[in-house]
Formats: structure tokens, C-alpha cells, sequence
């Protein structure tokens, strides 16, 4: 009767340290390392590893937060093929922490697939709120919608990054992109064909030293990139890019060819 009550109490106490399990998604500052909350802090603290994009970004997070907490690289690469082994450690009672290099995860971003492959297990995913580049410069640009579309990073090809801004133009929204430095010139001629008549919002190294919040029209921007580049001051840092939701003056209005003609 022991024996039996014994292994019953061993099964109780492995149930509920797998209960225990889950992944914390933590959003981390995109800049200014003031802007971490106390809720990632410890859960970056009490995990039982962190999974990072890139350990060595992480590793100065941590080692300025004095946390000393396993970094295992999770990053675009090895994701998919770890997502798996992942899940079970965590149906084991594992505490995972899931972070990027900077912002909230899964945000046009891998992670995305491990929090699908958790939440397909039944396992329990914690999402911690935090610093987000898309909120504050949508908040930044002060571009009145009430909604926006965020699409990510627009593809290489101009071909591809022209018809995809076609197809979003009459969205009744904000549009926001990521970019990166080099591209951007190229991104904003592209913009430039599609809205000529809106304004843009560039959003650059947001919460650093040197952040800049741009607005103009795509032509004056590229203008005045160029005109740093003859200065030998080449755009730098993290961007994001915005073009104002449609008015009725901007939007394109689409007109039937054969309305008022007579049928035969």
C-alpha cells in the first residue's frame, strides 16, 4: 500500500512540475536599455535557459542586468529543426524565455514559429508587452488612421516592391515597413512612384542617442539622403517606414471603362 501511495505521490509531483512548463516571450528595448520592464527582468532571471537571435546581443542585455541565465542561439537557421525539441523540454517543466536582438518577438520575425509549435503541443506561451519599433513610430510620425498595416521588410526586387505597394494602396490605413539602411534609398523611389502625394514618415535609431523622425514627401527624402551622402553622413541605424493612409484626394479611384455606354 506504501508502494502504491508512493508512486502515486511521485506521479502527482512530476504532473505539476510539468505544469510548470512554458515559453515567455519577452520584449526587450530596441535602444534604450531603461525601457526593459520588471516582469522580462525576472523572467530572463528565473528561466531555465534564454533563447536568443543572436547570444552575443543578448549576452550584453544580460550582462548588464547582472543575470547570468543559460543563452542557447535560436535564431532563422535552426528554429524550425530545434522547435521540436524545444516543445518537449518545455512539456518537461522547462522555462524557456524566448528573445530577439531587439523588440518583441515573433514581430516579422522567426520566433513566430516557435510559439506556433508550442501552442500546437497545448503548451502554455506567456507573452511579456514591451518596446515595439511599429508603435512608436506610428505614435512618432503622428499620421491620424484608425488602423494600420504593418508588412514587414518590402522585397529586394523592385518589380515585387512596386506591385506590393499597388495592391496596398487602397487599404485605409497606415502603412508601416521595416528597411535597412542601405536599401532605403531604392525603397523610397519605389514609394515615391506609388504615393506621390502622401506623406512619409522616416524613423531612424528610434529611442537612441540619435534618433530622427523624418517627415516629407518620398522625393524630398531622397533628397535629402542623397545630399548626406555627398556630405560623407550615409543614412545609418534601424528603419521604419511610414506612408500616411489614403485620403480622398490621394486615393485612387477606380473608373469602369464601359460605364454609359449602350449595349448593341
Amino acid at each position: 500500500m506504501t508502494d502504491l501511495t508512493d508512486r502515486a505521490d511521485t506521479k502527482v509531483a512530476k504532473d505539476a512540475q510539468a505544469a510548470k512548463g512554458r515559453l515567455i516571450v519577452c520584449s526587450t528595448p530596441i535602444g534604450n536599455l531603461g525601457d526593459i520592464t520588471q516582469r522580462v527582468i525576472q523572467a530572463l532571471e528565473q528561466a531555465d535557459a534564454v533563447l536568443a537571435e543572436d547570444t552575443r546581443v543578448t549576452r550584453r542585455l544580460l550582462t548588464h542586468l547582472n543575470i547570468h541565465t543559460k543563452l542557447e542561439r535560436c535564431d532563422e537557421h535552426v528554429i524550425r529543426e530545434r522547435a521540436g525539441q524545444l516543445t518537449a523540454r518545455i512539456a518537461a517543466g522547462q522555462v524557456l524565455a524566448l528573445v530577439s536582438d531587439a523588440g518583441t518577438p515573433a514581430v516579422s520575425d522567426p520566433g513566430a514559429v516557435l510559439v506556433a509549435a508550442v501552442r500546437a503541443a497545448g503548451l502554455p506561451v506567456e507573452v511579456l508587452p514591451g518596446a515595439s519599433a511599429v508603435l512608436t513610430a506610428l505614435v512618432a510620425s503622428g499620421f491620424a488612421a484608425q488602423s494600420f498595416y504593418f508588412a514587414g521588410f518590402l522585397p529586394r526586387r523592385s518589380q515585387q516592391r512596386q506591385a506590393l505597394l499597388i495592391q496596398l494602396a487602397e487599404l485605409p490605413a497606415v502603412l508601416i515597413f521595416y528597411e535597412s539602411a542601405p536599401r532605403t534609398l531604392a525603397t523610397l523611389s519605389t514609394i515615391a512612384e506609388v504615393f506621390p502625394d502622401r506623406q512619409i514618415c522616416l524613423a531612424r535609431e528610434l529611442t537612441k542617442l540619435h534618433e530622427e523622425v523624418l517627415i516629407d514627401s518620398a522625393d524630398a527624402l531622397q533628397g535629402l539622403i542623397m545630399e548626406r551622402e555627398q556630405s560623407k553622413q550615409p543614412l545609418k541605424g534601424e528603419i521604419v517606414l511610414l506612408v500616411e493612409a489614403p485620403t480622398k484626394s490621394t486615393a485612387k479611384i477606380h473608373v469602369d471603362k464601359y460605364e454609359g455606354l449602350s449595349e448593341n
